[in-house]
């Protein structure tokens, strides 16, 4: 009973704080807050209806993130039309919602995830880049996830699919708040780029030993090897690597297998968690449409070996919300469903994906790097057929999830929260965002700020800023066209932009990543997985 009422104490007292957020956040609220807080009481309102509406049941949520498909090659007829690319479900279901037009992400898929995961810029966590091997490293057991803040609220949770948040224990997911979790320790270029078809299509060089012959060579762990696949876990429990044996090489066939597994575990943990009495948080992230192979006859009209694998999630996600229909909880489900950033531009032409109309792609702070196609459906909550051009960030559907569970009262008060609450835009419709802004980092450089239709790129080390490029974006998307002289207003407020953000920078210092020994927590390391881990930590 004393431990309860302690617990009791600590929730009310956090409570009882305001999230701490950017300084930006605090300059423009000042201007709205007496708005802002009537709003919200209206909203508590439409929430309290909602629930009522659903015999007092808080939403479920149904979030689906998937890998580096740039703005407009899905959920735009007219765009599909252009690529020759169909995603006929996922356009439908953008009908049955709402478009969010300018969802802001991170520049690449470790950052964006880490985003979403714990409503902070991953440079504030250290999960600030990709990672394709061993490093030892992973999101700090310190870091507070949205699955542990709605998993505090009494929601059951789960993660399916790409994690790529660390190869240490403390890092996957069912240590960071998910009760099930079915992932692969790495991501796509371990995956679908390491294997012996992709090095014959000539999409990977070097690394398969048939592709060149390798006789001046000294060092035999240079290219790395022995590397864990696809994990399966429980909270509090080990994790055990699946369908791959000691030995044997991983090759497109696995790869195929995975993605199929990880659609279905989807569709099955969708069953189970709509049999419980609690809301549910499911999480699945595919690792298609990443693929470097061409497999049979193409299906699309382009044919390029993303774009074939586009569509074929695009009817897999068609089965998600067939299946959300069947067991009858469409009503009271927030389904999210987005890309993670822009393609990857490396293989642009090849693969099927292009540029389209923002310039960049994966790993830049560009437009095309950071804009994707994001959509919300709540029916009865969210207007059909609605679209919002107002600024969102992938950060901060972690704040506007857990409003709407009514477990913001676990989001964490002892750090900065760059997610804003954005439950007001969803059930108000456009113009109701209270965010016009956006920092862009690439690693740990702020490379660019964005404000309104406004971006500057940040000068380098000693230039001024009057020199900076800022690009209008309603009139330049492609980023082509500085207006130095047209825009020397904005220097001094961009600049006052980024003294804000530092000055909470330095409030705030940055947390510091998880460190460890790779792949402890995982019951079943094959004798080739210890082998790596041994050479990782000979020179660590």
């Amino acid at each position: 009973m004393l431990v309860i009422s302690a617990c009791t104490f600590s929730v009310s007292a956090l409570a009882a704080k305001p999230i701490v957020h950017d300084g930006e956040y605090y300059f423009v609220e000042a201007q709205y807050r007496d708005q802002w807080a009537a709003q919200d009481k209206t909203i508590d309102k439409k929430l309290a209806q909602l629930r009522e509406a659903n015999g007092g049941q808080r939403p479920n949520i149904l979030y689906v993130l998937i890998d580096d498909v740039s703005f407009g090659q899905m959920g735009k007829p007219a765009l599909n039309d252009v690529m020759g690319i169909s995603t006929p479900r996922i356009n439908d279901f953008a009908r049955q919602g709402m478009s969010l037009n300018r969802m802001y992400t991170e520049p690449s898929c470790t950052p964006t995830r880490a985003a979403l995961l714990t409503g902070r810029h991953p440079v504030r966590t250290g999960i600030k880049e990709v990672k394709v091997a061993l490093v030892g490293e992973g999101l700090a057991s310190n870091e507070v996830t949205i699955a542990e803040v709605l998993k505090k609220a009494g929601y059951n949770t789960a993660h399916i699919g790409k994690w790529h948040q660390g190869d240490i224990e403390e890092a996957f997911p069912h240590n960071q708040g998910f009760d099930y979790a079915a992932f692969p320790a790495h991501q796509q270029v371990q995956l679908a780029l390491m294997s012996p078809e992709s090095a014959k299509a000539n999409n990977m060089l070097g690394w398969w030993h048939g592709t060149q012959n390798g006789e001046m060579a000294l060092d035999m762990k240079f290219k790395p090897s022995g590397l864990v696949t696809g994990l399966e876990a429980r909270s509090g429990g080990l994790a055990r690597e699946v369908d791959l044996k000691p030995g044997e090489v991983w090759t497109q066939a696995h790869y195929e297998r995975m993605n199929e597994r990880y659609q279905r575990q989807t569709l099955e943990q969708l069953g189970d968690l709509a049999g419980k009495d609690e809301p549910f948080f499911l999480q699945y992230w595919p690792l298609y449409p990443l693929n470097f192979v061409h497999n049979g006859e193409a299906q699309s009209r382009n044919g390029g070996f993303m774009a074939d694998k586009l569509e074929v999630l695009d009817a897999w996600f068609g089965e998600i919300l067939d299946e959300v229909d069947k067991l009858g909880i469409a009503d009271n489900t927030l389904v999210v469903f987005m890309a993670d950033n822009g393609l990857m531009y490396h293989y642009e032409g090849t693969s099927g994906m292009s540029q389209l109309i923002y310039r960049g792609g994966k790993t830049n702070h560009l437009e095309g790097g950071v804009r994707v196609d994001a959509y919300a459906r709540w029916p009865g909550a969210i207007a059909e057929d609605s679209k919002a051009a107002d600024i969102v960030h992938v950060s901060d559907l972690f704040t506007t999830f857990a409003r709407i569970a009514q477990a913001d009262k676990y989001i964490p008060r002892d750090r900065v929260i760059d997610g804003v609450d954005q439950t007001a835009l969803l059930l108000e419709g456009e113009k109701n965002g209270r965010r016009d802004w956006v920092y862009i980092y690439e690693n740990e450089i702020l490379k660019s700020i964005v404000k309104q239709e406004w971006k500057m790129h940040l000068p380098t080390p000693g230039m001024p800023a009057a020199a900076a490029g800022v690009y209008n974006i309603y009139r330049d998307p492609r980023e082509q066209h500085p207006l130095i002289g047209h825009s020397l207003w904005s220097g001094a407020s961009f600049q006052d932009m980024a003294k804000r953000h530092g000055m909470t920078i330095a409030k705030y210092p940055h947390n510091k990543l998880g460190k460890g020994k790779p792949y402890e927590g995982i019951e079943n390391l094959r004798p080739e997985s210890l082998e790596t881990v041994e050479t990782f930590m000979s020179w660590h």
